[in-house]
Formats: structure tokens, C-alpha cells, sequence
């Protein structure tokens, strides 16, 4: 007799519809705070490979460095870093790297991805939290004082 774990089932679930957009590895961090920003790509445009990643830096968040990766060329645009150059075939998944200063007010931060491949492209940025194409979001929680070293 076979047995079935519903729950795991319906989890496993919800797992794969939640990673299939660009998503912050930790989506909440203290106002203020320095924070790593790494944005999950996991798949490709309809089976096409992603060739370039760009990540829009949300208003009030200051001083982002990108992390280099072997392959990629970066640039650093005003409100924006691009990643290009690399490969992520599908079957695979890559995460994207900044090092940012958090602003001082709580709320929600939306990182707005476009994920441009080899053919097609996708523009992750609905903020409304209806869309199918979602920016991937991070909750800014009020300050306790010890969110550690800030620059």
C-alpha cells in the first residue's frame, strides 16, 4: 500500500509556483540596515536561455555594489545594475548579488527584474500582487538599533 503526504504534496506545490519568478533569498531585513540583496533566477523565456539579468534598485536604497560573477559583464547604471554576457540554461538557476545601505523608513521594497534570453524576454514587475509577472519584494521592518554595521 502506497502512502501519501498531502501536506508535503501541496507545500512541494506551493514551492515550485513561488520560486518560478525572481525572488530575494530573505525578504524581510531591518530598516537602515546594510543588506545582501541575492535575487533567485530560475528559469529561462519559454525555454529560451537567459543572456542578461537587470535589476532595478528600488527608490531609497543607496550605495549598491554589484557582486561580480565568472562570465558576466556588469554595468552600473543610475538606478539599475546589469548583468550580461553569462549563460543560465534551463534546468539551472543563478543568483544575482548586491551589497545595499537600507533606507531608514519601513514599508515594502519591490526589486523590479527583467530577464532578457537568447529569444524573448521577461519584465518581472507587477507590484500589485495580482500579475503573473511579480517584482520580487522585501519587507522593511522598523529598526531595533542592532541591525549591526552600517557605511
Amino acid at each position: 500500500m502506497r502512502k501519501t503526504l498531502p501536506g508535503f504534496c501541496i507545500l512541494a506545490g506551493l514551492a515550485t509556483a513561488a520560486a518560478a519568478h525572481p525572488a530575494l533569498e530573505n525578504p524581510r531585513a531591518e530598516a537602515g540596515s546594510a543588506y545582501r540583496a541575492a535575487i533567485r533566477i530560475t528559469h529561462g523565456c519559454s525555454g529560451s536561455p537567459v543572456r542578461e539579468v537587470i535589476v532595478q534598485v528600488p527608490e531609497g536604497v543607496r550605495g549598491a555594489k554589484p557582486m561580480p560573477k565568472p562570465g558576466w559583464q556588469i554595468a552600473i547604471e543610475p538606478r539599475a545594475i546589469r548583468w550580461s554576457g553569462g549563460r543560465i540554461d534551463n534546468g539551472y538557476f543563478d543568483e544575482f548579488v548586491l551589497l545595499v545601505q537600507l533606507p531608514e523608513a519601513p514599508g515594502t521594497l519591490y526589486w523590479k527584474v527583467s530577464q532578457v534570453c537568447e529569444q524573448g524576454r521577461i519584465d518581472w514587475f507587477d507590484t500589485s500582487g495580482d500579475g503573473k509577472t511579480p517584482a520580487a519584494s522585501l519587507e522593511v521592518l522598523p529598526s531595533t538599533g542592532h541591525s549591526g554595521h552600517k557605511h
